[in-house]
């Protein structure tokens, strides 16, 4: 019989957290569900892991070899897939209770019979888990932005839970990209349907904010989204060679990015660099409401409150008043000019 479900898991030296997600599986109920481990060339036990916990518990899974690429890996699993719906995973995830999957399923299911739209997806609400003297603020405001689910703030490792009939629409994962297809493959779904927080909750490890450094961590992820979002792939297809030569456990080292950006941009010619400059400064600007929305969680963090379910009234106030006010030629100029001034700083800080 073909299950309800197939879980897509994309891993890359994975052994020692795919145990504890696959643990969290075992334990779910009422739910039918596959497996699919995609892996593209562990060094370490990953798939050892993988195959003894379908060999040796009630799991029903496959873990297949793919070519290297989180896209790649999890458009291999998709092939494979024989239920109607996929749920994609990131192999440090945790699920909350043991009924997640299945109420998971019954809220899309629902929303189809009530409403009759097929064109959705569902997306888990994101928490962290904390690491010992961390920004606790950070998290909460990430937690908060992933929720909300504003134009560019889905990703992966909130889970993604979509129908094969709509995938094969707005799929597949895009391959020519290091990073980001999680990104990409949530904005094909919010152009062409919509997505859906589902009724639970998923954990991630904050770990890798804590070693990197928070502010590390946050600038190279602008910079990648702003580049993406712009179309300058030249960034992508170098960063990953400068990321691989650093040491996980030790803080993230940004002067090495900022000098390839620089170098990339010295072999442009000048109304190339102006052109890239000036979308860039669009594009920031635009993601000024992220200001708004940090002061409303600094207020609901203060009062230990719960995470914002909708706008509040900083982040209104930027969506009413500021956004108007500044799209434009002018506004996306001045911004660009900014963001100028501020990677001039950053070369010259470089060793």
């Amino acid at each position: 019989m073909k299950p309800e479900l197939s879980i897509i898991v994309p891993t890359l030296n994975e052994a020692e957290t795919l145990p504890l997600l696959l643990q969290d599986l075992i334990s779910q109920q009422d739910v039918d569900f596959e497996v699919i481990v995609s892996d593209g060339g562990s060094t370490d036990a990953t798939t050892e892991v993988a195959e003894n916990f379908f060999l040796e518990s009630p799991l029903a899974g496959t873990c297949l070899s793919a070519p290297r690429g989180r896209g790649r890996q999890l458009n291999a699993g998709t092939v494979i897939a024989r239920a109607e719906w996929l749920l994609f995973l990131h192999a440090d995830s945790r699920l909350a209770g043991q009924h997640q999957l299945q109420r998971a399923l019954e809220f899309m299911q629902d929303h189809l019979r009530r409403t009759g739209k097929v064109a959705v997806a569902g997306r888990f609400a994101l928490r962290f888990e904390p690491e010992p003297y961390g920004n606790n603020f950070a998290l909460f405001y990430y937690e908060t932005k992933a929720r909300l689910g504003r134009a560019g703030c889905i990703h992966g490792d909130q889970g993604m839970l979509i129908r094969k009939t709509f995938f094969a629409q707005v799929g597949p994962f895009r391959q020519d990209l290091p990073v980001m297809e999680d990104t990409t493959l949530a904005e094909q779904v919010r152009n062409q349907g919509e997505w859906l927080l589902l009724p639970a909750e998923v954990f991630t490890s904050a770990r890798r904010f804590a070693s990197e450094g928070w502010r590390a961590r946050q600038t190279l992820n602008a910079l990648m989204m702003n580049f993406l979002a712009i179309g300058w792939l030249d960034f992508f297809a170098r960063a990953p060679e400068i990321y691989q030569q650093q040491d996980k456990t030790k803080p993230l080292q940004l002067a090495p990015f900022f000098r390839l950006i620089d170098e990339l941009l010295s072999v442009m010619s000048t109304r190339q660099r102006r052109s890239l400059w000036l979308a860039t400064g669009a594009y920031v600007r635009s993601q000024a409401w992220q200001l708004g929305l940090a002061l409303d969680c600094r207020k609901a963090y203060k009062k230990n409150a719960e995470h914002l379910q909708r706008a509040g009234p900083w982040l209104n106030w930027f969506d009413r008043w500021f956004d108007p006010l500044t799209n434009h030629r002018v506004g996306c100029a001045v911004t660009a000019l900014l963001v100028r001034l501020w990677f001039a700083r950053q070369i010259g800080r470089c060793p």
